[in-house]
């Protein structure tokens, strides 16, 4: 059985156990007040807010549905069971329970707000990817035209979503749709099976970068992260899946010498390179691969990565989309709809009370433990991967770009933050799984979420 080295906090502290909860006392508080401000203000201000149930995007609905069953049976599993499995079981049956269970808790809570809202019609909404896939006849054309039609008042306007992301995410369902394998339903399918498979692939980053104590307690915390709610509501929870499985390359690449360790570097900078062409915000994965090579204490693996990055842009600037001209126009555009309303003053924090719902009370308690400067100097994989995921969303929200709706558009780099409770006291585990699968089962019953 493996045994749980520093990093990993065995035992309980009473000081740091007082922390925790002050840390996750703290993280209520900041949705609280930030729940509270839209309320007390003018109606005017709370309007320009474009959020009825500020900091999170969409409405007060109290409801259920058929997932409202299967969800409380997967997570009391999840918890009944996870914590013991994921630290006896082989690495390798870790992984492939921590998919399924992962798979499982996602659907079901989508499945809460039933299967036409909750997952089917989700990506074809008129702002959506769908809407706009069966006017597209050439894929040529769509990548050789697609900023011709970025800017909003033309008559051939890109739909909000396919104009706010560069060309590589309606090329996904356009070719999805080519396959035989088009409409909401199969949309849904490809951001559960991709956004669930992230769960792995950030378990192997971890025991590529030598902490598998790590990997397994952080295991049953990101299957019941409450970033759950908005992987199969949205095109992100598939983004995140393509960017985790990039990490996870770059990290195992670390790990091999010579031609082995190119042969998983250049498909990593392949994935990531991709990545940037599906959300521009995900240039800031670079933050969470440079913390890869810092845990690795090694930069080997770079050229190669960026070979194969630099492969992905030729290949869609020779086809005629050119990144920089694409982000451009999406900064226009962005401040063409109600991005110019939404008040800087409120989104500039409530992002991240928007961010404590989606990583949950147990990966806010963690945050002083994964940062303390001794895991840090050390380079513990869990510590470093947490802080590059915290300054990754510091980043974006300065940026100014992403006011409100970070629920589902940070997804890439939140669900890297949810790994932090594998450094709470293991005795306690059970008991910040409980809060976790509470905190998601309340939001999703009482919110109908829009992504």
């Amino acid at each position: 059985m493996p045994t749980a080295p520093a990093s990993v906090a065995p035992r309980a502290r009473g000081s740091s156990v007082r922390g925790d909860i002050g840390a996750a006392l703290a993280g209520a508080a900041l949705v609280a007040v930030a729940i509270a401000v839209p309320l007390l203000v003018s109606d005017e201000y709370q309007r320009s807010l474009f959020a009825k149930v500020a900091p999170l995007f969409g409405d007060w609905l109290p409801h259920i549905g058929p997932g409202s069953a299967l969800a409380p049976i997967v997570a009391a599993v999840v918890i009944g069971q996870g914590p013991a499995l994921a630290s006896r079981a082989r690495f390798g049956v870790v992984l492939a329970a921590s998919w399924v269970a992962a798979a499982g808790w996602m659907i079901s809570l989508a499945l809460i707000d039933g299967w036409e809202r909750g997952v089917a019609n989700r990506l074809t909404d008129s702002h959506e990817y769908l809407h706009e896939v069966p006017g597209i006849d050439s894929i040529g054309g769509l990548v050789s035209g697609f900023t011709g039609r970025i800017l909003d008042g033309q008559p051939d306007s890109w739909t909000t979503h396919v104009s706010g992301h560069p060309v590589g995410a309606i090329l996904s369902y356009v070719v999805l749709d080519r396959a035989g394998l088009g409409g909401g339903a199969w949309a849904g399918m490809l951001s559960l099976l991709a956004g669930s498979s992230a769960i792995v692939a950030i378990l192997v980053t971890l025991r590529a970068l030598g902490s598998e104590a790590g990997a397994r307690a952080a295991a049953p915390f990101l299957v019941l992260a409450p970033a759950a709610i908005w992987v199969v509501a949205s095109a992100d929870g598939y983004f995140m899946g393509v960017a985790a499985w990039g990490i996870a390359l770059l990290a195992l690449a670390t790990a091999q010498p010579g031609p082995r360790g190119w042969a998983l570097a250049f498909p990593s900078g392949l994935l990531l390179g991709f990545s940037v062409y599906l959300n521009y915000g995900l240039v800031l994965m670079g933050v969470l691969a440079v913390g890869v090579l810092l845990a690795a204490r090694t930069a080997r693996p770079l050229l190669p990565a960026l070979a194969g990055a630099l492969l992905v842009a030729g290949l869609f600037t020779w086809a005629g989309f050119w990144w920089f001209e694409g982000m451009d126009l999406v900064v226009d555009r962005y401040y063409q709809g109600i991005a110019s309303i939404r008040p800087i003053s409120y989104w500039g924090w409530a992002n991240y009370a928007a961010t404590v719902c989606v990583i949950g009370l147990a990966s806010v308690a963690a945050l002083p433990r994964a940062l303390r400067l001794s895991r840090l100097r050390s380079r513990d994989a869990v510590s470093v991967m947490v802080a590059a995921g915290l300054l990754a969303i510091l980043l974006a929200g300065i940026s100014a770009l992403s006011k409100a709706e970070t629920e589902r558009i940070w997804l890439p780099f939140t669900i890297w933050i949810c790994t932090a409770p594998a450094l709470l006291p293991m005795r306690h585990h059970r008991r910040w799984l409980i809060v976790q699968a509470v905190i998601a089962l309340a939001i999703n019953h009482l919110v109908l979420t829009r992504w």
